[in-house]
């Protein structure tokens, strides 16, 4: 099931998606000295948030009409955030198997990951839901702003196009793979995929969140460990 918001003219898709994503890169660079990288990560969301929040009211659209709505069954929606996480791993490990032929170069640990893990390491468990617990809102936040936002953002630039949402899908997830590692490297085509399988859920489940947010939040847990 599509569904593609079809209100206001390309050029001002254009216009707020120049806006949104000089901002967004502006505010990643964003360095404060002596502050936790989670600091730095809810400044970077709660302003893109911000920004994309002031644009959606300008053209009439809201948080919900694009996916922020409530599950109908949270059994169901369980069950396709399940779906997700199965076909990000297999996706994961069917790239790590082709690595084995062609040589892609990586650029090691990320910033956010070794951030991650450097502060949940010889900590107590008080200390490391609360870490988790902020994660898993920048996993919510990450979806809302990467997927729901982007994705009909591009699709109302590329109102005309006729395979607008497969080419948004994979744009966002460009966008979102090199906003991780800001190269062409093992980490940024590994994110770019998860994107894509992202952007094809969060449409083909009826452009509901949840079930992208909840495998997002899952995946990141894992990680952590």
């Amino acid at each position: 099931m599509e569904k593609t918001i079809k209100v206001n003219k390309p050029q001002y898709f254009l216009l707020d998606l120049i806006i949104y994503i000089s901002i967004m890169f502006l505010i990643r660079e964003t360095s404060i000295p002596n502050t936790h990288y989670l600091v730095t990560g809810f400044l970077y969301s709660g302003t893109t948030l911000l920004v994309a929040s002031l644009q959606m009211k300008r053209r009439g659209i809201t948080w919900k009409s694009i996916g922020l709505q409530k599950p109908k069954n949270l059994l169901k929606t369980l069950l396709k955030s399940g779906i997700v996480l199965i076909c990000i791993f297999s996706t994961l490990i069917a790239y790590n198997l082709i690595l084995d032929a062609f040589s892609i170069p990586e650029d090691g640990t990320s910033k956010e990951n070794t951030a991650i893990h450097s502060a949940v390491k010889d900590v107590n468990y008080l200390n490391f839901m609360v870490v988790l617990f902020f994660v898993w809102v920048q996993s919510a936040l990450e979806e809302l702003l990467e997927r729901a936002f982007l994705i009909t953002w591009l699709e109302g630039l590329m109102a005309n196009i006729r395979f607008r949402t497969a080419i948004a899908i994979v744009i966002q997830a460009c966008i979102w793979g090199f906003r991780h590692s800001y190269d062409f490297s093992e980490r940024s085509i590994t994110v770019a995929l998860i994107g894509i399988i992202m952007g094809i859920a969060y449409v083909k489940f009826g452009r509901n969140l949840w079930p992208v947010i909840i495998a997002h939040c899952v995946m990141n847990t894992i990680s952590m460990f």
